[in-house]
């Protein structure tokens, strides 16, 4: 084939391929010529753009790795941590209000003073 055989010669030019293409072979028909120098030359940049985004994508691979903070969260065991042992004496325990009865509401006067 004409691109295994000359892959090195073709690049992403439409007329630059044609050129190539008249020079490595013999086709007589100017459409048929046009089609594989088309076919070369989408070949060629799709295989460009592939090689770059695989580019891209490894690099971006590379920076978060890069940029990925280790976690070391092992903590020595031989660390005391200090811990308050004494209460002061008047210190009120606090009540929870929440469970406390409700008291009895307030009753309206009704004694008029008229």
């Amino acid at each position: 084939m004409v691109l295994d055989d000359y892959k090195d010669r073709f690049g992403d030019s439409f007329d630059d391929n044609k050129k190539i293409l008249n020079d490595v072979s013999t086709i007589r028909s100017k459409s048929l010529k046009n089609k594989i120098a088309g076919y070369i030359t989408k070949l060629i940049k799709n295989e460009i753009r592939n090689n770059a985004e695989k580019e891209n994508q490894q690099s971006n691979q590379k920076t978060t790795v890069d940029t990925e903070v280790p976690v070391d969260t092992e903590v020595p065991v031989d660390t005391e941590v200090p811990v308050d042992t004494e209460v002061p004496v008047d210190t009120e325990v606090p009540v929870d209000t929440d469970k406390t009865e409700p008291t009895e509401s307030p009753t309206k006067d009704t004694d008029t003073n008229e």
